[in-house]
């Protein structure tokens, strides 16, 4: 997947941290045969049913993952690369 084109929000394989809650945290995730892991998460919020990591990967790329919780779905939304410090 390469920085600045739409991602279609392609679906993702997401490993995640899983503390006192399920899915708390991406810590790896595979696009098609690339397998990526989180170096930073830059940012996160929640919705209703959506949950949203800004994530920089070891690529260099930041990534917005989606988690859609009613579906327990991972999507990629958007890749951009790295603009100053995370």
């Amino acid at each position: 997947m390469k920085p600045g084109k739409p991602a279609d929000q392609r679906p993702v394989e997401v490993q995640c941290y899983s503390g006192y809650k399920a899915d708390e945290r991406p810590v790896s995730f595979r696009i098609g045969d690339e397998k990526r892991v989180v170096e930073n998460i830059v940012d996160q919020w929640h919705g209703e049913d959506h949950a949203y990591f800004k994530v920089l990967a070891d690529d260099s790329l930041v990534y917005l993952l989606r988690h859609d919780r009613d579906r327990d779905s991972w999507t990629v939304v958007d890749v951009k690369e790295r603009v100053g410090r995370h």
